[in-house]
C-alpha cells in the first residue's frame, strides 16, 4: 500500500481539498515529519510549503500541547498515544519571531488495518478575532464613559440590547441604518457609534435628507465647482469630503429622490464622489449611517425607494423601540432632564410627584424621548414648588386619552391621505403653529397629521424661514 505522502501527491481532489481550505492544514508521517502544508497555514505562520517539508512541527513552538508545551520529538506527542487533540487555544510562533493567537485540533490518520499512518493537525487564525475583541472592549468602556455624560439613558432589556447593537457595530466599518419614530434618538445613537469607534477623532458629519431641495442636497453632499450653476462663484468641498475619514450621518433617508440615490449607492460602492459640475472623480474614506422613521422595504415595495440601494445601506440595521415600548426608563429620563433643568434656572426642582409620574408612565409618548424632554421643560416653567405637579404638565398630558387616540388613528394612516383628512393650513397658521412648537418641525407635522417633509415643502412654498 502506498504512504500517505504518496496517497496526497497523486490524489488531485484531496490537493484540492487542501487548497481550498480557509484554516491552516498540515500533515505529518509516523516519524514526524511535515509531508503536506496548505496555502492558509504559509499565511498564517509566513513559511512556505517547500521550507517546511521534512520539518518537525516543533519549529511553530506551540506553547500548548496536551496542557505542555510543544515536546522535542515524536515519541513525546500525546497525539500518539491520545489519538486526537481537542480544539484547544494557544499560541505559536510566526516566521518572523511575532506569536499568532489560534486554535487548533489534531487527529491521527489510520489504514483499513487500524494502523496509524500519519497525523492532520487543522489551525484557525485569532488575530482577527482577538482585535474585535478588543475593539468591543474599547467601544464598551466609550460607551461607559458617553452614559455618564449623559448621551444615552436607559436601563430597559430593548435598549440594553440597542446597546448591545451600537457596540457591535462600533467595532466594524459596515453601513448602519437606524430605524424608529421620531423623537427616540436617532442621532444620538449615531453619535454614539461614531464616538466609540476607531473614527472617533475624525469629523462626524450630520445632515438631515428631507430639509433641502434635490439641487441643494446635490451641491451639499457632493461640493461643487465654480460656474457648476448660479451662485456657485468658487469651487467647494462637499460633506462627503468634509467627512473624509470620519461618519456621515443622513438623517430622514427616505427622502432623498431617485435622482440623489443613484448618487448615494455609486458611493456606497465605489467609495468616491463627483462634485458638480465635474467629471473628476475623488476617492473618499467614510463610514455612512442612514436613519428613517419611514418603512423604507414599503416604499421599496412600492417603488419610491431603490431596491439596491436599500440593502447596501441596512447591512447592519438597528431598530430603536418607541418610548412606550419601554416604559421602565422613564423615571430615568425624567431625572435626567430635571438634572438638566437645575442646571439652566434659578429654581431647583428636586422631583417629580406621584400623580404627575403617573401622567408619565400612562402617557403613550407619540413624540417619544424628545416630546418627554419637552414636557419637563415645559413643567419648569409653571412648576412654583420643589416637585413638579399635575397641573404643571402639558394640556395632551393632563388630555391623554383624547390626544392618544388621535395619534393611534393617525399611525394607521398613510402619508399620501386625501388632502382633506388633513387640519386647513394656511402661512399665518403654519406660523403660529411653527412659534408655538418652539419651530420644532416635527412637533408641527404631528399636530397637523402631515409628513415632516410635508411641512418642509410649505415652509419653501410659502416662504417662511427655517428658524426665527
Amino acid at each position: 500500500m502506498k504512504n500517505i505522502e504518496d496517497e496526497i501527491e497523486n490524489n488531485e481532489f484531496v490537493k484540492l481539498l487542501l487548497e481550498s481550505i480557509g484554516d491552516g492544514i498540515f500533515v505529518l508521517g509516523t516519524d514526524g515529519k511535515i509531508i503536506a502544508w496548505n496555502p492558509a497555514m504559509e499565511k498564517i505562520v509566513g513559511y512556505t510549503a517547500p521550507e517546511m517539508k521534512g520539518q518537525s512541527c516543533n519549529i511553530l513552538n506551540f506553547n500548548q500541547c496536551f496542557g505542555k508545551k510543544c515536546p522535542a520529538g515524536m515519541m513525546g506527542c500525546g497525539i500518539l498515544k491520545y489519538g486526537k487533540v481537542e480544539p484547544t487555544e494557544c499560541l505559536l510562533t510566526h516566521k518572523n519571531g511575532h506569536t499568532v493567537s489560534v486554535t487548533k485540533n489534531a487527529r491521527v490518520i489510520k489504514n483499513d488495518q487500524n494502523q496509524t499512518i500519519g497525523i492532520v493537525e487543522a489551525v484557525t487564525d485569532l488575530t482577527e478575532l482577538k482585535n474585535i475583541r478588543l475593539k468591543m472592549e474599547k467601544a464598551t468602556r466609550r460607551l461607559g464613559e458617553l452614559n455618564q455624560l449623559g448621551g444615552i439613558i436607559a436601563k430597559s432589556q430593548v435598549m440594553q440590547n440597542v446597546f448591545t447593537f451600537i457596540k457591535a457595530s462600533a467595532a466594524s466599518e459596515t453601513s448602519i441604518l437606524i430605524l424608529g419614530e421620531s423623537g427616540t434618538g436617532k442621532e444620538l445613537v449615531a453619535g454614539a457609534i461614531h464616538s466609540i469607534g476607531e473614527r472617533k477623532d475624525q469629523p462626524m458629519i450630520t445632515l438631515n435628507c428631507s430639509a433641502l431641495s434635490e439641487t441643494l442636497l446635490e451641491s451639499e453632499l457632493f461640493g461643487h465647482v465654480k460656474g457648476a450653476f448660479t451662485g456657485a462663484i468658487q469651487d467647494r468641498k462637499g460633506w462627503f469630503e468634509e467627512a473624509d475619514g470620519g461618519t456621515i450621518f443622513l438623517d430622514e433617508i427616505s427622502e432623498i429622490t431617485p435622482y440623489i440615490q443613484v448618487k448615494l449607492l455609486r458611493v456606497l460602492q465605489q467609495r468616491e464622489i463627483e462634485r458638480v459640475g465635474e467629471s473628476r472623480k475623488r476617492k473618499i474614506d467614510i463610514r455612512i449611517i442612514a436613519a428613517t422613521n419611514k418603512d423604507l422595504k414599503a416604499l421599496v415595495d412600492t417603488g419610491t425607494f431603490r431596491e439596491d440601494l436599500y440593502y447596501r445601506l441596512k447591512v447592519f440595521p438597528i431598530y430603536l423601540p418607541p418610548l412606550r415600548d419601554r416604559k421602565e426608563d422613564i423615571p430615568l429620563l425624567i431625572d435626567h432632564f430635571i438634572k438638566i433643568n437645575n442646571k439652566k434656572i434659578a429654581i431647583k426642582v428636586k422631583g417629580i410627584s406621584k400623580p404627575a409620574l403617573k401622567a408619565f408612565m400612562d402617557y403613550g409618548w407619540p413624540g417619544n424621548v424628545r416630546e418627554l424632554a419637552n414636557a419637563i421643560e415645559h413643567a419648569f416653567v409653571l412648576c412654583s414648588d420643589r416637585e413638579i405637579e399635575s397641573a404643571d404638565l402639558p394640556l395632551e398630558m393632563r388630555e391623554q386619552n383624547t390626544i392618544f387616540k388621535h395619534f393611534e388613528e393617525h399611525n394607521t394612516l398613510a402619508d399620501t391621505a386625501p388632502a382633506q383628512s388633513s387640519p386647513p393650513l394656511n402661512r399665518e397658521k403654519l406660523i403660529e403653529l411653527l412659534s408655538n412648537s418652539d419651530w420644532n418641525k416635527a412637533e408641527v407635522a404631528r399636530r397637523t397629521g402631515l409628513s415632516r417633509a410635508s411641512i418642509w415643502k410649505y415652509m419653501k412654498k410659502w416662504d417662511i424661514p427655517l428658524q426665527p
